[in-house]
């Protein structure tokens, strides 16, 4: 007896959880958005996802997007990121890095971000990649294309497509237009690796900033001197 009216008492819930749910677009859904008993909203909320009206992005977390005829649309990583990693100064990685930028062609599979610190499960479209030891990326509150430009620093001659000179002019206007705040960049700078801060100084060099290049600290090791068209 106590069942049954345990499963009635739960009705109102779940008919409150639909009516929310399907009466939304474009958002996500949290286990807290609802009132009522956590069992019954979680209830609810997996009845909804088994029905094709909400997609699991991960525990406690949903997303009631548009639906096509291939099934609901995921949410865009732009949407996706803030939801999952609180954290400032994380950004684009990778061939993602690369894309955003502008200075490659490679549309990846899977959009990848670094975050500067622990990195949390992977959700969705999107693989998150620590970079734990980059913690002045979130003092200096970087932006994602900030981020970007320190990723594809790490990796240079895989990421960058384009001819040095195409990429350096790109560069530069970024920084023109106010994009590429250097000064943060070079104070995030002191907590990458030493290949990264010898590229930036580089870079620096090449598109005419030679005193932020002098800010950025230099390499100790003599094998990471080298320019960025011969990085490695």
């Amino acid at each position: 007896m106590g069942g049954i009216l345990y499963v009635v008492s739960d009705l109102p819930v779940a008919r409150d959880v639909r009516t929310k749910v399907l009466r939304s677009r474009e958002r996500f859904w949290r286990p807290k958005d609802f009132a009522g008993s956590p069992d019954a909203v979680a209830k609810a909320l997996s009845r909804l996802t088994h029905a094709g009206e909400l997609q699991r992005v991960r525990r406690g977390l949903y997303w009631r997007g548009e639906n096509t005829r291939l099934g609901m649309a995921p949410p865009s990583p732009d949407r996706l990121v803030p939801e999952v990693v609180a954290a400032a100064g994380t950004g684009p990685a990778g061939w993602s890095a690369g894309l955003a930028l502008g200075l490659s062609t490679q549309v990846p599979r899977h959009e990848t971000i670094a975050v500067p610190g622990r990195a949390p499960r992977s959700a969705g479209s999107v693989r998150f990649v620590s970079r734990a030891a980059s913690v002045k990326r979130r003092d200096e509150r970087l932006r994602p294309i900030e981020v970007a430009l320190l990723e594809v620093l790490r990796d240079w001659d895989v990421l960058v497509e384009v001819p040095l000179d195409v990429a350096t002019g790109h560069i530069t206007e970024l920084v023109d237009e106010g994009t590429l705040r250097l000064d943060r960049i070079v104070r995030a700078s002191a907590t990458e690796p030493p290949r990264v801060r010898e590229r930036l100084r580089r870079l620096l060099d090449a598109i005419g900033r030679p005193d932020d290049a002098g800010a950025v600290r230099p390499a100790r090791s003599e094998s990471h001197h080298h320019s960025l068209a011969t990085a490695s």
